[in-house]
């Protein structure tokens, strides 16, 4: 083997200055050439020195404006329009969102506790009392399908961390369901247990692309969008950013 850690520095040098190619491309042929020693050729490689990096392009979030979301929102129906209107009116991601079981939210105090969020950290933020009515007579129809899986011999949600051999009974309680819960059981691949698993995302991405093209935005507007408008809109109406941040759950100001 005639290239070193010296060899592949400058060639990944020669990638990002001369090839001009993306960041993400810079990495795929690091780790390519990485796993082409240590698995293959058997040879650990040392530390590259001095490789120029391929910069990151620095893109702003796309936000919509508080008409633009009404519309949208006003496009969707059912539990997508449940689905977008919490992401929106609480600032959650998709997935948190998703992952929402019924004992994190507090009608009494209109409050959603996201559990493990992102840097598996929890938080409180807004439930919205827009979706408050809604919201109940969901989970009413989710507490039925979660009952005929208990009939049926099912019912057992899966548990974060090692909650399932502590609390052998916990999965099946109430509490621990999915508020947007599968329309399907199906097999958990990791245990083959069968159970009902939360909403696939893909569910309400393709719903709000839908709904994003049909009121005629150009925006290249996602879920994810709903999240960075709840918090420009809060800014917009005299929140101070301490809050905000707080409210999204980031570690930085700036983010």
């Amino acid at each position: 083997i005639e290239m070193g850690e010296k060899e592949i520095s400058e060639f990944l040098s020669y990638l990002a200055v001369k090839e001009h190619v993306a960041s993400s491309t810079q990495n795929q042929a690091l780790n390519a050439i990485v796993f082409l020693y240590k698995q293959v050729l058997s040879t650990l490689l040392g530390e590259f020195e001095n490789i120029k990096w391929a910069k990151r392009p620095s893109r702003l979030p796309v936000v919509l404006s508080q008409s633009e979301v009404k519309k949208v929102l006003t496009w969707l129906s059912g539990k997508n329009w449940l689905l977008a209107s919490i992401i929106y009116g609480s600032g959650l991601r998709l997935n948190e969102c998703l992952r929402l079981r019924a004992k994190d939210l507090d009608f009494e105090y209109n409050q959603i506790t996201v559990r493990d969020g992102k840097g598996s950290k929890d938080r409180v933020t807004i439930l919205p009392v827009t979706t408050k009515t809604f919201l109940i007579q969901h989970l009413k129809k989710v507490r039925t399908i979660h009952n005929r899986d208990i009939q049926e011999g099912f019912g057992a949600v899966e548990l974060p961390y090692a909650l399932e051999k502590k609390y052998p009974n916990a999965a099946k309680e109430w509490g621990w369901q999915y508020v947007f819960p599968a329309s399907k059981r199906s097999i958990d691949p990791r245990t083959s247990v069968i159970r009902r698993h939360h909403l696939h995302e893909s569910v309400i991405q393709k719903a709000f692309k839908q709904a994003v093209r049909a009121v005629g935005l150009t925006k290249a507007a996602s879920c994810h969008t709903l999240r960075h408008s709840f918090a420009t809109h809060l800014l917009e109406n005299g929140y101070d950013i301490r809050t905000v941040q707080e409210l999204l759950g980031h570690k930085d100001v700036k983010t």
